[in-house]
């Protein structure tokens, strides 16, 4: 694992210095019962890691053991569901180093996407230090760092007061018809993880479009 250049990332996704302490210690404990996750990335792009951790709400259900090579006390579902996440951020920092072609180039020039970037960390993390600017009572649950989920990563990830989990997605823009797809899409992911539970979603713009609307 880049363990340092890894670090650096991370700290340029403006974590907090905890969130960042558990990321590394998660992907190195994956590394350690798996092997090199750098080869893992070259071999298939952590694609096998990633289903090797997988435990399902059914596997819940049946009360499964823990089958992976991970050793750990506790809830296996929640466990993994960690680990699972850990490797899939750093499946996302490998992918953003380009280290293989696997990434369109920007249809932006490169300072207008990296600013467009700088404000959503920036907007990001200051509404993580007001979530309750944005709704009374909500309480952020992903330890302080985007939520991975199959269709991607959510910005924030939130529980409200009667307990149902929020998915919140923040676009410095304007927002269209692919935002409201977006948080769609992680909505139905958070659904299928929490069986059961009420999953709604909140969407911060600049401004909505037309198309926007007539979606939400």
């Amino acid at each position: 694992m880049k363990k340092v250049e890894y670090e650096k990332w991370l700290q340029t996704q403006k974590y907090q210095a905890n969130t960042i302490t558990t990321q590394l210690h998660r992907a190195s404990r994956v590394e350690e019962s798996y092997g090199d996750l750098d080869e893992h990335f070259k071999a298939d792009q952590l694609a096998s890691v990633i289903a090797a951790l997988v435990y399902s709400t059914e596997d819940r259900r049946r009360n499964r053991p823990n089958l992976t090579k991970i050793p750990f006390q506790g809830d296996p579902y929640n466990n993994l569901a960690s680990y699972r996440d850990a490797v899939r951020r750093y499946q996302r920092f490998r992918i953003l180093q380009a280290d293989v072609g696997v990434l369109p180039k920007p249809v932006v020039n490169e300072n207008e996407l990296g600013q467009r970037i700088g404000l959503e960390r920036d907007m990001q993390a200051a509404l993580r230090l007001r979530i309750d600017q944005l709704e009374p009572d909500l309480k952020i649950i992903d330890e302080g760092a985007e939520r991975s989920v199959e269709s991607g990563f959510i910005d924030i990830t939130a529980s409200d007061a009667s307990g149902g989990v929020v998915v919140i997605e923040l676009k410095t823009g304007v927002a269209g018809q692919r935002a409201i797809a977006q948080i769609l899409s992680y909505m139905g992911d958070i659904a299928e993880e929490h069986d059961g539970t009420n999953v709604r979603g909140i969407l911060v713009a600049a401004e909505f479009d037309t198309r926007a609307k007539a979606a939400a």
